[in-house]
């Protein structure tokens, strides 16, 4: 083990905050797991995939959407649900704040795969 003084100065100036999204780029394997390469089954992309799919699930268990479409091609995936969808005056935060969705309300999903 190297005696290096500088590396090894643990102070409160060591002591960060991070605004969520420079956390999530920073760490992404802590949300997602394996960063990988989707050569490997346990790759983060298909947890990601997996997320989508549940929440299409949960859009046909509960009785809004006829049908789940999943299209693979050589480096694509694509779900349709035909479910409701995100309301539109609350896409752009849905999809730009995290811990923000509808499943939080239990009158809107009373059934969910993941949550």
């Amino acid at each position: 083990m190297a005696n290096n003084e500088e590396a090894n100065n643990y102070t409160e100036e060591s002591i960060k905050s991070l605004d969520w999204r420079e956390h999530i780029r920073m760490r992404p394997g802590m949300y997602i797991g394996k960063l990988g390469d989707g050569s490997a089954k346990d790759d983060g992309i298909y947890l990601l995939l997996k997320e989508v799919i549940d929440n299409s699930i949960d859009e046909y268990v509960m009785g809004y959407g006829k049908q789940i479409d999943i299209k693979v091609t050589d480096h694509q995936i694509t779900v349709r649900d035909y479910g409701r969808g995100i309301p539109l005056g609350k896409v752009i935060e849905c999809v730009s704040k995290i811990n923000t969705g509808g499943k939080y309300d239990s009158k809107a999903f009373q059934k969910s795969v993941g949550l």
